[in-house]
């Protein structure tokens, strides 16, 4: 389990940089982000989120079943991401283990399609509505230093900020 870093830690603004070694300790840290995201619940992670600032992003959407179960088998590793068309509008009430236990809805493209590679260096192409669009398009943002908060009104983001230090002043006197 890597750790993850949480808002408002500054190196979430960090731009993330491009991979240029495939190699076993790349192979390795996915390995670790995947169990990593998993064991947090998570859909998504980038590697900033666990103090990696490169250009690396994994994404297991659940299941259809009843648990909502990940497999490994549906997991997407995407290096070094461009996006390259983008389409209409949807709104998706986001969250983020960077900002834990915080949703809110927020405006994404509907559709997208993108340029990775794979961790073996292979050149990729990808076309993405839906759920998929919408947490390839919030783990991009993460890799330029961007956090899903950012994109919501002046008010909604004001009711933020206040709602989440009385979260962290209620965590800080429980731990006390």
């Amino acid at each position: 389990m890597l750790p993850i870093v949480t808002y408002p830690d500054k190196r979430l603004k960090l731009v993330s940089k491009e991979v240029t070694a495939f190699d076993a300790a790349l192979h390795s840290f996915l390995d670790d982000m995947f169990e990593t995201m998993i064991n947090t619940n998570g859909i998504g992670l980038a590697a900033i989120q666990v103090d990696r600032p490169v250009n690396v992003l994994i994404i297991c959407l659940p299941n259809d079943d009843e648990e909502g179960t990940q497999e490994k088998a549906n997991l997407l590793e995407i290096i070094n991401p461009k996006i390259t068309h983008q389409e209409g509008t949807t709104v998706y009430q986001e969250g983020c283990l960077s900002v834990p236990k915080f949703y809110e809805d927020v405006e994404r493209f509907e559709t997208i399609a993108l340029t990775y590679q794979d961790r073996h260096g292979k050149a990729c192409t990808l076309e993405a509505d839906g759920l998929l669009s919408i947490a390839i398009q919030h783990e991009i943002d993460h890799l330029l230093g961007k956090l899903f908060i950012e994109k919501l009104s002046y008010g909604r983001r004001k009711k933020f900020e206040k709602e989440y230090k009385r979260m962290q002043k209620e965590q800080k006197s429980k731990k006390s």
